[in-house]
């Protein structure tokens, strides 16, 4: 009985556990094309200060899809070799999706930092987009 009881802990503790990715996973590759990939040396670094994870994507000045990663709360990722353009942040929060009203200009070999956090004060800096947007490709 004891042993039954240590073996259903141990597997309800991995499953728990495994229901949360990883920072860096692509979560939703099945639903996007590939990556854009260039050599430009520019980066964009993004810091979520939130307190849940959040999925992070980045679009082109035309709004096609570059890429997206998982972040955890309370880390970051670095999106490197990004193309020279003017990007769209867009990011899924809990149930709910988000474009940054500002664009992020990329130049060659810039390094930039995009903070996620929560300050009701800022909230008009972010546009709600439907589910069907964040993932157009």
């Amino acid at each position: 009985m004891r042993n039954s009881l240590i073996f259903c802990f141990i597997i309800v503790s991995s499953l728990a556990f495994s229901q949360r990715g990883k920072t860096g996973d692509k979560t939703f590759a099945d639903r996007f094309p590939q990556d854009a990939q260039t050599l430009s040396s520019a980066s964009l670094k993004m810091v979520n200060e939130v307190d849940h994870d959040i999925i992070v994507l980045v679009r082109d000045q035309e709004k096609k899809y570059l890429r997206h990663v998982y972040i955890r709360n309370n880390d970051e990722y670095t999106f490197s070799d990004l193309p020279i353009t003017r990007l769209y942040v867009q990011f899924k929060s809990k149930e709910f999706y988000y474009e940054d009203k500002e664009l992020t200009v990329i130049n060659f070999g810039e390094k930039h930092t995009f903070n996620f956090f929560f300050d009701p004060s800022k909230i008009q800096n972010y546009i709600m987009i439907s589910e069907e947007e964040f993932f157009k490709p």
